[in-house]
């Protein structure tokens, strides 16, 4: 495996898509967020909304289960929902097995972990220029911004901790986290292709 497999984990509003994606058409490397979505649904037959739903779900119930699918388990005897993670992390391996990219969110660091390739990072930023950067840039409609950030991060942090065991945002769990406001989208993108240079450096 030559080169780098960049995962960026982030806070709503952060920023982060944003900054991977500079970071990739800086690199000329491939970007991978929604595409992840196109493409696992493509490959397992599931309708890309299944997708979607399923990482914005608080808890994995049985209730939930039979709200959003009508069963609580596919044929392989898995949740819907097991199935649906399972189906996006081969095609997160298939694409870190193809080369150096950057991929966003849906617990790419840990289903890269056995990865020596990977450099994982997490992006945060206050919650005033959060709600400055979601009324920007993001089709958001809510009446009440804040509880909304809110409410997605808790989702994000649900989803990650369910099937990875470890904890959303832990600083153990990343290369690098930086507060994307101390420096900006730019220069967050500037400092972590420097780091991801220097640590190919010194590992690959």
């Amino acid at each position: 495996m030559n080169g780098s497999i960049i995962t960026i984990s982030r806070q709503y509003g952060s920023g982060g898509r944003f900054v991977a994606k500079i970071i990739a058409e800086r690199l000329g490397i491939p970007f991978y967020d929604n595409e992840i979505i196109t493409m696992a649904a493509k490959e397992s037959g599931y309708a890309e909304g299944m997708f979607e739903k399923a990482e914005q779900v608080s808890t994995h119930s049985l209730l939930y289960s039979l709200s959003m699918f009508g069963t609580t388990a596919g044929f392989s005897g898995l949740s819907i929902s097991d199935q649906v993670f399972l189906a996006q992390s081969d095609i997160i391996r298939k694409c870190a097995d193809k080369g150096p990219c950057v991929i966003v969110g849906r617990c790419s660091d840990y289903v890269l972990k056995d990865y020596k390739n990977a450099i994982n990072f997490f992006l945060y930023s206050d919650m005033d220029s959060r709600i400055k950067r979601v009324q920007k840039y993001y089709e958001n409609d809510s009446d009440n911004l804040r509880e909304d950030i809110l409410r997605r991060d808790k989702q994000r942090a649900t989803y990650y901790n369910y099937y990875t065991s470890q904890r959303w945002g832990d600083v153990e769990n990343y290369h690098l986290s930086i507060n994307t406001d101390s420096v900006g989208i730019e220069g967050c993108a500037d400092i972590l292709i420097d780091f991801v240079k220097a640590h190919e450096r010194e590992v690959l």
